[in-house]
């Protein structure tokens, strides 16, 4: 179905078919999406609540987790409540500019998380090498800017996305065998050549995704280098502990990414497609719903400040009638 100007063929709009060949379940797989989407919006803006009330929490690495939560919350809500409607409400059809928009929004996000990943190692790389000049480096001007940097990149090497699908012709129809609109899901639909398509978002994922993870890399091998110099064992054990809430967000964030993307270009006809549509909606979910959850357990300051936070009126009662 094409829109008013057939010559073009834009199409008016998509049809998102939520996960293909397992239709009569979607009412039950929304449930588990639903309840992730739940735990995701309240600890992340749980986070940031904290991280911007408690003055213990005013730090570099704190202000980078409260820009994680920021970025992992606003990503799974700009899919999330609308592939509730697919599933529950059978509402499918998405405005030919509102798909874009979102394919636009998922992979700027997710190219914002994954930098953010990035400046997290870097900022832990300054805390345990340089640990009498962290504050001096990681200033609140240096935080903004690497911020805003890493938002600038993710714009500029997402957008061209969004021309390069729309110049694409669909004359095969408007079914996209998908939850949301993600850049080759769309450009598969087309029946032109999409091949410039792959080839830049394998650039841009090279330019995101391989240069965080080389810089990563690179920080935790000159961390890891560190820490053995170090003489204490309890030293090495304290240093290497403030990796490790760090080191769980890379694995549970890049592992599903890495899969979805290879997925998409290499699988073939080896994946089943509704394998890869749920890995593609865990990939976006599963970082935001498990970032809070595991910096909450493993970073204490968080999690001793959460404690008194829940527990304060009660501890204050409880001193109250002792007294």
């Amino acid at each position: 179905m094409c829109g008013g100007n057939s010559s073009s063929l834009t199409p008016g709009f998509f049809i998102l078919n939520g996960v293909p060949g397992l239709e009569a379940a979607h009412t039950w797989i929304a449930l588990p999406f639903c309840f992730m989407y739940i735990i995701a919006v309240l600890g992340n803006c749980g986070l940031i609540y904290l991280i911007s009330h408690e003055e213990a929490l005013h730090r570099p690495m704190y202000y980078f987790l409260a820009l994680l939560s920021f970025t992992d919350v606003t990503l799974c809500t700009t899919t999330v409540p609308n592939m509730l409607c697919i599933f529950w409400f059978n509402l499918k059809e998405i405005d030919f500019n509102a798909c874009l928009a979102q394919m636009f929004f998922v992979h700027t996000l997710t190219g914002m998380e994954s930098g953010v990943l990035m400046l997290m190692a870097l900022d832990r790389y300054v805390a345990i090498c340089y640990p009498l000049r962290y504050s001096t480096i990681l200033t609140n001007a240096v935080i903004a800017k690497a911020g805003l940097a890493t938002f600038l990149r993710g714009v500029l090497l997402i957008l061209p996305f969004t021309f390069l699908t729309k110049r694409l012709p669909y004359c095969r129809g408007n079914f996209i065998p998908h939850t949301y609109c993600d850049h080759m899901s769309v450009a598969k639909v087309s029946c032109g050549n999409f091949k410039v398509n792959a080839i830049y978002g394998l650039l841009a994922a090279l330019l995101i995704g391989g240069f965080d993870m080389f810089c990563i890399s690179v920080s935790y091998t000159l961390i890891l280098r560190a820490v053995v110099s170090l003489s204490s064992a309890d030293a090495r054990q304290k240093a290497f502990g403030t990796c490790t809430s760090h080191i769980c967000a890379i694995v549970i964030t890049y592992v599903p990414a890495f899969f979805t993307f290879f997925a998409h270009r290499f699988g073939g006809h080896s994946i089943p497609h509704h394998a890869h549509i749920i890995v593609a909606n865990i990939y976006l979910l599963l970082p935001p719903t498990m970032n809070p959850i595991v910096y909450g357990i493993k970073t204490k300051q968080i999690r001793e400040i959460m404690i008194r936070f829940l527990l304060g009126d009660r501890l204050s009662l409880v001193k109250t009638n002792k007294s």
